[in-house]
C-alpha cells in the first residue's frame, strides 16, 4: 500500500449531521494551486456542490511543478487552513503515488479496480458512490483519478481563461460521458467558454462575489502581526502602486529563462516609465524558487523600490492589501481578476513575442494569451492611457470589447482544434473575410489557415507549387469533409 500522507481537519469529520459510514458519498476534490482550491470554497459556498452533510468531501493535493521539491507547498501559503477547513480530509497525492510524478502517472485500465480498492482503504471511503471534481480533465492527475474511479460522475472546474479555449485532447468516451458541468469563474464578463462543449457539457459559473468574499477570507485569515519585518508590508507612504505578476514560460519551455528574466524587466522599466516608484513583483506559485537580480539591477537604474513578498500568497491577497494603481502582465489569470473582481487598471507586456513563440498551434496557453492581447493595453505603448498616469485600463467593464473579442476566441479556438469544432467554421470563414489583416494577422499562422483552406491562407495553386502542399491539402480536405458530416448531423 502506497505511502499516504493524510490529514483530518480538525472538528471536521465529527461534525453534527456530517454525513458518514460505509454506504456515504464521497466527494473527491482535486486541487493542484491556492486560485483553484478558493474557487473550489467558493464553488461549495455558493452551494453548487449540495449541503455538506450530505456526502464526505476529500481534497487531494497536488503539485504538478517539474520539481515538486523547489516549488512553494499549498499547506505553507497564507489562508490555506480556512480553506481546507471546508473539507472532512485532506490527502498530500504526491506522496500517495510517490515515486511518480502527478503530472505522468495514470494507471492501466485493467488495473484501475485495483487502484481504487486501494485508496478507498487508505482514505477511509468506504464503498459509496463517488464525484470527482478536477481541473484539466484531459491529464494527470485529473486524468488518473478518472480512471481509477471508473464508475465516478465527473465534475470539471476552470480556474482560469483556458476555460474559454478548446479542449486540448480527446477524450476517451468512458470519461466524456461522465462529464457534468465545467465549473468556472467569470473573468471575462459576457464571454461563452469554449472547453468541453463538444461533448454538450454545461458550464456554469462560480458566483463573483462569492470568489471575492473567499479572497477576502485569505487575506483576513493571515495574522498580520507577523508582518512587522516583512518587507511587502511598508508604509503606506512607500506602499507598492503597481504590482508585476511572474508566470513561469521558461519553465514550460515557451521562453528561455534569459527571455523571461528581459520579460521582468520589461515589465518593471515600464512602470517606472508610467511614474511608480515602488513596485512588487509577485513570483508565479509554481515557478522554480530562486530570485533573479536582474530585476534588482533594473530597480536600481530606475530608481523604484522593489517589493518581493518572503512569503507565498496569492496575487489577489496582493490587490486587497495594497491597492495598487496598475498591474501589469504577461497573459496572467491574476490580470483579469485584477480587472474584474477589484478594478485596478492592467496592462500587459510582451504577448506578441508570445503569440509567434507559442507551439504547436493548438497549445492551450493561445486563448489565453489572445484574450489578454485584445483586450488589454499594451504597457510599452501607453495607449491607452487611464487613471492616474498609470498605463493601462480596467477591461472587463466594457461589454462592446467583450463582444468584440468573443468572434476572435472562437476563430481561434476553431483553428486550434478543428476536426472538434466543426460547426464553427462557417463563423470562422465570415470573421477571417472581415477581419483578418495586419491588426488580426498576429493571432493565426499563415500554414495554419493554408491547412484548413481558410481566408488568410495561400491559395490552391500557390500550395501546389510549394514543398510539404500535398499534406497541407490533404489535411484541409479532412477537415472540409469533417465539417461536411458536422452539418449533416
Amino acid at each position: 500500500m502506497p505511502d499516504t500522507e493524510e490529514t483530518t481537519i480538525p472538528g471536521a469529520g465529527t461534525a453534527v449531521g456530517t454525513a458518514s459510514g460505509p454506504r456515504t458519498p464521497v466527494q473527491l476534490f482535486e486541487v493542484s494551486t491556492l486560485y483553484g482550491a478558493a474557487t473550489l470554497a467558493a464553488a461549495l459556498d455558493a452551494g453548487l456542490f449540495g449541503p455538506r452533510h450530505r456526502a464526505r468531501r476529500v481534497l487531494l493535493v497536488s503539485n504538478n511543478a517539474e520539481v515538486p521539491e523547489t516549488a512553494s507547498r499549498l499547506d505553507g501559503m497564507q489562508g490555506w487552513h480556512r480553506l481546507a477547513a471546508r473539507f472532512d480530509q485532506v490527502v498530500d497525492w504526491n506522496d500517495t503515488i510517490r515515486p511518480h510524478h502527478p503530472s505522468t502517472w495514470t494507471p492501466a485500465a485493467n488495473d484501475s479496480p485495483l487502484w481504487e480498492r486501494m485508496f478507498r482503504a487508505s482514505w477511509g471511503l468506504g464503498d459509496g458512490p463517488v464525484d470527482l471534481v478536477v481541473e484539466s480533465v484531459h491529464v494527470s492527475p485529473a486524468k488518473a483519478l478518472a480512471t481509477v474511479f471508473a464508475d465516478a460522475s465527473v465534475h470539471v472546474y476552470a480556474d482560469g481563461l483556458m476555460s474559454y479555449g478548446p479542449t486540448r485532447e480527446k477524450l476517451p468516451q468512458t470519461t466524456a460521458c461522465r462529464i457534468q458541468r465545467l465549473l468556472h469563474l467569470d473573468l471575462v464578463p459576457g464571454l461563452t467558454p469554449l472547453l468541453l462543449t463538444e461533448y454538450g457539457v454545461p458550464s456554469e459559473l462560480v458566483p463573483s462575489e462569492t470568489f471575492r468574499a473567499v479572497l477576502d477570507e485569505l487575506d483576513d485569515a493571515d495574522d498580520h502581526t507577523a508582518d512587522a519585518d516583512d518587507d511587502t508590508a511598508p508604509a503606506s507612504d512607500a506602499a507598492p502602486t503597481a504590482v508585476l505578476l511572474g508566470q513561469y514560460l521558461a519553465a514550460l519551455g515557451i521562453l528561455t529563462v534569459d527571455e523571461e528574466e528581459a520579460l521582468h524587466e520589461r515589465m518593471l522599466r515600464g512602470a517606472a516609465a508610467a511614474g511608480h516608484r515602488s513596485v512588487l513583483f509577485k513570483p508565479h506559485p509554481t515557478a522554480p524558487a530562486r530570485y533573479s537580480r536582474v530585476l534588482e539591477k533594473a530597480a536600481a537604474d530606475t530608481g523604484v523600490r522593489l517589493v518581493v513578498p518572503e512569503r507565498p500568497m496569492l496575487a489577489e491577497t496582493v490587490f486587497r492589501r495594497y491597492r495598487p494603481r496598475l498591474v501589469v502582465g504577461c497573459f496572467s489569470t491574476a490580470m483579469l481578476t485584477a480587472s474584474a473582481l477589484y478594478g485596478v487598471p492592467i496592462a500587459r507586456v510582451g504577448t506578441e513575442l508570445l503569440l509567434d513563440r507559442l507551439t504547436p498551434y493548438q497549445n492551450s496557453n493561445r486563448i489565453p494569451l489572445t484574450i489578454v492581447d485584445a483586450l488589454v493595453p499594451d504597457l510599452e505603448t501607453g495607449e491607452p492611457e487611464a487613471g492616474g498616469g498609470a498605463r493601462g485600463a480596467v477591461v472587463t467593464d466594457s461589454e462592446e470589447a467583450v463582444r468584440r473579442i468573443e468572434p476572435l476566441v472562437r476563430a481561434v479556438g476553431y483553428c486550434m482544434q478543428a476536426d472538434r469544432y466543426p460547426g464553427l467554421r462557417a463563423e470562422t470563414e465570415a470573421w477571417l473575410t472581415a477581419h483578418f489583416g495586419d491588426d488580426t494577422a498576429r493571432y493565426f499562422k499563415r500554414r495554419r489557415l493554408t491547412a484548413l483552406g481558410l481566408p488568410g491562407g495561400l491559395t490552391p495553386g500557390l500550395v501546389r507549387r510549394l514543398p510539404g502542399s500535398a499534406t497541407a491539402l490533404r489535411a484541409a480536405r479532412r477537415v472540409k469533409r469533417a465539417t461536411a458530416r458536422g452539418r449533416k448531423g
